[in-house]
């Protein structure tokens, strides 16, 4: 049977990589949820053999470019991540009385829920990834330029540098969240 989505065929590769929000939720909109993205992609850094070369969290979904250390996979970083990410962000909706959207967007993520047989109550994260695996440096530059120039597009930034959440940031060499390989 043939499965639906990309597949990540060398795990030691270089990809370029999309997760998105369920229906296009703009979950990412609140600071609050963006620092759980960057707070686990810290942590996949540290413990997980996590390479990121580039990445930018937009209201909706994020995109990144990573690789990974001998000894750990790609599939396993992103197996974690979107976990982790979905657990911490659904606690937080549920727990924070002050979100002006929470009985929406937990009756979004429920309905989501309830088309996948793997999902007990909530999701968070889209299961059909978008991966591309980078075999040229002008195909990385491509990517990258795509990454660090949707804020501009969307119009939140006349320059992609002042996004805060991008690491356009890092490649300019000027304040960033966190650190990325370039």
């Amino acid at each position: 049977m043939f499965k639906k989505g990309y597949v990540i065929r060398d795990q030691q590769a270089i990809y370029y990589m999309t997760f998105t929000v369920v229906g296009w939720i703009d979950v990412f909109s609140r600071q609050r949820y963006r620092d759980i993205v960057i707070e686990s992609l810290k942590y996949c850094q540290e413990h997980k053999g996590l390479h990121l070369h580039a990445y930018v969290i937009m209201s909706n979904h994020t995109h990144l470019i990573v690789s990974v250390d001998d000894g750990f996979t790609i599939s396993a970083f992103v197996r974690d991540c979107k976990k982790f990410t979905a657990k911490r962000i659904l606690e937080d909706i549920e727990s924070n009385n002050t979100e002006s959207r929470k009985e929406w967007m937990l009756h979004q993520f429920k309905y989501y829920a309830s088309r996948h047989s793997r999902n007990e109550h909530y999701q968070l994260w889209d299961h059909d990834n978008h991966f591309i695996e980078l075999f040229s440096p002008a195909v990385t530059q491509q990517k990258i330029d795509y990454i660090h120039q949707n804020p501009v597009r969307a119009g939140l930034v006349y320059r992609a540098e002042d996004y805060i959440y991008s690491s356009a940031s890092n490649y300019a060499e000027i304040d960033q969240i966190i650190d990325c390989l370039y």
